[in-house]
C-alpha cells in the first residue's frame, strides 16, 4: 500500500505529460503550411512606394482586420508597437513608422472589399525614396551602394545593406503564412528616360520568380506611372518607356496616373495616392 501513491502519481503525471505533447501537437499541426486563402504581395520602389502620401485620419479608420501588413523594420516596435516578422492589421503607415501613405494602402483595401470574407490580403513593403532600380538588384546593388551619397546608404543600409535580399528574406517569411499573388513596384523617377531600365526591371522581377519558387504565369508584375505631365509630374516621360514593360515582363501591367494629383513635382497627394491604389487593386 506504501507504493501505490507513489505509482498512482507517476501514472497521472506520465497522463498529464501525453495530454500536454497532444496539445502542442495539434496547436504546430494548425500552425503550419500557408494558407491558399492568404494572399500575399510584394511592394517595392522609391519614394512613391514608400509612402510620401499624408495620411488622413479617415485612413487610420475602419481598416478591414483582413488586411494585413508584414512588420520589416525593428523601429517599428518602439514607435508602432510592430515587431519585425509578424503580421499587423494594416493600418498606415506600412512601410515603416516614418512614412505615409503609399499605393498598397487602397491597393490592400480595394481587394478585400472586392473579394470574399474567406480571403486575406497581405503586404510586404521594402522601399527607399530616390533609388536607383539598380538598389534592389541583387549584383549590382553593391557597386550602387560603393557609389552613393550618405542618406542613400542609410537607407540600404536600414535594409541590411542589400535590400533584394531583404525582400526574399521577408518574402520567405510571408510565404510560410500564404501565397505570393503578385508584385507591385512604383520606380523610375531617379532612372528617368533610361530605356535599360525595362531590362533592369525585368531581371529582378526574374531573380524575384526563382528565387522564391514562384510560376511568372501565376504572379504579375503591376508598375505604377510617374506623375503625369497634367499633374505637373517631372518625370512624366519615363511613362513612355514603361508602356514597354509587357514586351520584357509577359505577366505585367502598367498602371495608369491620369487624373491622379500630386503635391510637388515627384510625388503624389493623398487623394492621388488613394487613387492609384485602388487602379492597382482593379488590376489585380
Amino acid at each position: 500500500m506504501k507504493y501505490f501513491f507513489p505509482i498512482l502519481s507517476i501514472l497521472l503525471f506520465c497522463r498529464l505529460v501525453s495530454f500536454a505533447q497532444a496539445d502542442v501537437t495539434t496547436s504546430i499541426k494548425e500552425n503550419t503550411g500557408p494558407d491558399p486563402n492568404f494572399h500575399i504581395y510584394i511592394c517595392f520602389g522609391q519614394s512613391n512606394m514608400e509612402g510620401p502620401a499624408t495620411i488622413l485620419p479617415e485612413d487610420t479608420t475602419n481598416v478591414n482586420p483582413r488586411f494585413k501588413v508584414l512588420t520589416v523594420f525593428s523601429e517599428d516596435l518602439a514607435h508602432l508597437g510592430r515587431e519585425v516578422g509578424n503580421w499587423y492589421t494594416a493600418k498606415p503607415p506600412l512601410c515603416k513608422w516614418s512614412t505615409g501613405l503609399g499605393p498598397y494602402d487602397y491597393f490592400g483595401r480595394t481587394l478585400t472589399d472586392s473579394l470574399a470574407d474567406s480571403i486575406k490580403v497581405g503586404v510586404i513593403v521594402v522601399a527607399m525614396g530616390g533609388s536607383g532600380i539598380d538598389a534592389f538588384d541583387k549584383q549590382n546593388y553593391a557597386q550602387y551602394y560603393q557609389n552613393a551619397d550618405a542618406w542613400q546608404k542609410g537607407l540600404m543600409d536600414s535594409y541590411g545593406g542589400c535590400p533584394y535580399n531583404k525582400i526574399i528574406e521577408m518574402a520567405k517569411i510571408g510565404q510560410q503564412n500564404g501565397v505570393i499573388k503578385g508584385i507591385l513596384l512604383h520606380q523610375g523617377e531617379t532612372d528617368n528616360g533610361q530605356w535599360n531600365w525595362l531590362q533592369k526591371v525585368q531581371k529582378i522581377y526574374n531573380d524575384m520568380i526563382t528565387d522564391l519558387s514562384l510560376t511568372a504565369e501565376n504572379v504579375p508584375l503591376l508598375s505604377g506611372e510617374m506623375l503625369s505631365q497634367a499633374a505637373g509630374g517631372l518625370c512624366w516621360g519615363h511613362n513612355s518607356i514603361m508602356a514597354n514593360l509587357p514586351y520584357y515582363v509577359a505577366n505585367s501591367y502598367v498602371i495608369s496616373s491620369a487624373g491622379c494629383p500630386g503635391v510637388d513635382d515627384f510625388h503624389f497627394s493623398n487623394e492621388g495616392m488613394r487613387e492609384l491604389g485602388k487602379r492597382y487593386g482593379l488590376q489585380m
